[in-house]
């Protein structure tokens, strides 16, 4: 790798979920993607590649700031690849983290330690086969770790989605509790929330569970349970406390 200036020149382009940054070091180019490497990405390296400076000598692709991949990684590192063959310059590929970096894991490729960078020592810059790199990620194995981390990508997202749903859910119910208190024991709705709350955390009882039986009791069904009245009443007592102390 050439000496290097004290500030590099940068550009960047972005798309959708992914910008590019580069950064001019010397006669080296560090190519930065930030974001998510998804299918239309790739796209992207051609306009920054033919800018490219004459006289580069070499490639650093610095993963820092890529947060998810899936198979357009692999379409990503085969054009920056097919690029490196052609100019027949070396490829740097750095900093791996997160999800990336555990597909490489899962493949059984050592990932390139994190935390160096092109002004630092060169020694901790490792300098991978990238054309192995490649062919495994292509490979049966490499394809199936990328397939695992959607899957369990998307089972984030739809328990995620099913939180919401139940608190979109629960609103209602616990409206109408709020509602309730704060007829009942004159407080504010500040107040009724922060009872139903701290009745919920007192008793280990869901804030909806407490509300349903609030809500039950008003129009005639049983009772809530002696351990969710009696925290129901002190909770509501602790706020007006609060609410006069200060």
């Amino acid at each position: 790798m050439s000496a290097v200036p004290t500030s590099p020149t940068s550009a960047s382009v972005a798309a959708g979920l992914l910008t590019i940054r580069t950064e001019i070091w010397g006669t080296t180019v560090v190519l930065t993607p930030s974001g998510e490497i998804v299918h239309g990405c790739t796209t992207l390296l051609g306009p920054v590649l033919d800018k490219l400076p004459g006289g580069t000598d070499g490639l650093v692709l610095d993963m820092a700031e890529v947060t998810f991949m899936d198979t357009a990684g692999l379409q990503f590192l085969e054009r920056l690849e097919d690029f490196r063959a052609a100019a027949d310059i070396p490829l740097w590929s750095v900093n791996w983290s997160g999800q990336p970096r555990r597909i490489l894991e899962i493949t059984g490729l050592s990932a390139p330690a994190a935390g160096s960078g092109p002004a630092g020592s060169t020694s901790a810059w490792l300098l991978p086969d990238t054309h192995h790199l490649v062919v495994l990620l292509g490979s049966d194995q490499g394809l199936a770790a990328v397939a695992a981390e959607r899957a369990e990508q998307v089972d984030r997202l739809q328990a995620e989605v099913q939180q919401l749903q139940q608190a979109i859910e629960s609103r209602p119910v616990i409206d109408q509790a709020r509602g309730i208190l704060m007829a009942v024991e004159a407080c504010t709705a500040d107040q009724a929330w922060n009872a139903l709350r701290d009745a919920s955390q007192h008793t280990n009882t869901k804030l909806r569970a407490v509300a349903e039986a609030l809500v039950a009791a008003s129009t005639g069904g049983p009772p809530p349970s002696e351990p969710v009245r009696t925290a129901l009443r002190d909770a509501v007592r602790r706020q007006h406390a609060r609410d006069q102390a200060s």
